[in-house]
């Protein structure tokens, strides 16, 4: 009788500690799978950091993510941030920064899919129409190559200047102009510098980004750039991640009708990429 409680009892204890194995293990798993949709975003404080929390994050909660995002204050840390895996995605730049950024910094890192994007605009407080622009005009312009060429598709767009049909439109320069019918005199300076230009030349062109960082209404400018897609911002991964179920899911939410609802509601003005016209 002894052996026999003693082998019921043996037993009972057996199936305890399996059942208790049992519910650890599935508590685990259930964890790690919580932990694999926590992620974390990256994005410039401003318009792309809201566009973050108003019309990706949503989308990403409804998949299931837990979603933080990180906010940056310069073009520099979030790419590093991305590369050494402190977070997960960001969006804050354009396809060609973001290519040259990781040759330069050795990082291999993709260009996901570009989102809508804030133009450069042609800005005046001396003329309310292109039309009215006189001969010998100033305007500025920004001082690096890449906003430079930006700034003068857009003057060629308008009628303002013709450029070399030869010259490569991602690095047209003063030296591509073959006509400058205004006898335009252009004043390179500072991008972060050009918004309060407004107030001293006849014209300005300015980035989107640097308009909204000084309150500025895209609206409110005499004509906005016919912005390429290279120009546009990107949400941004490793390029080990380029295959992944988040990269995936990203892709859905940013071509959802929710995510193009949030876009033509709160941010007037901004520039759709071609897979979304």
């Amino acid at each position: 009788m002894k052996k026999l409680v003693t082998g019921i009892l043996l037993i009972l204890i057996a199936a305890v500690i399996t059942a208790c194995g049992s519910t650890a293990s599935n508590q685990s798993s259930g964890e790690k799978g919580k932990e694999s949709k926590e992620i974390k975003i990256g994005a410039t404080a401003g318009p792309y950091s809201d566009m973050v929390k108003k019309a990706i994050k949503p989308g990403l909660e409804k998949l299931g993510y837990v979603v933080e995002i990180v906010e940056f204050s310069d073009y520099i840390q979030p790419n590093k941030a991305l590369d050494n895996g402190d977070i997960d995605a960001n969006l804050f730049q354009h396809t060609i920064y973001l290519e040259n950024f990781e040759q330069e910094n050795n990082m291999d890192l993709t260009a996901l899919l570009t989102v809508p994007t804030a133009p450069m605009g042609i800005y005046s407080n001396v003329y309310s129409s292109l039309d009215e622009v006189k001969n010998g005009a100033t305007i500025t312009l920004p001082n690096d190559p890449t906003n430079a060429a930006r700034a003068l598709n857009t003057l060629r767009d308008e009628g303002l200047i013709t450029i070399n049909e030869n010259a490569d439109p991602l690095k047209v320069s003063e030296k591509d102009i073959d006509e400058n019918k205004k006898n335009l005199k252009f004043q390179p300076i500072e991008a972060g510098q050009l918004p309060r230009s407004v107030e001293s030349a006849d014209l300005a062109t300015v980035p989107g980004n640097f308009a909204l960082a000084a309150s500025m209404n895209l609206l409110d400018a005499l004509a906005l750039e016919n912005m390429l897609d290279s120009y546009r911002n990107v949400v941004a991964l490793s390029a080990a991640n380029e295959d992944s179920q988040l990269a995936k899911d990203l892709k859905a939410v940013v071509a959802s009708d929710e995510f193009e609802k949030v876009i033509d509601e709160e941010y007037e003005g901004f520039g759709k990429p071609e897979w979304m016209k």
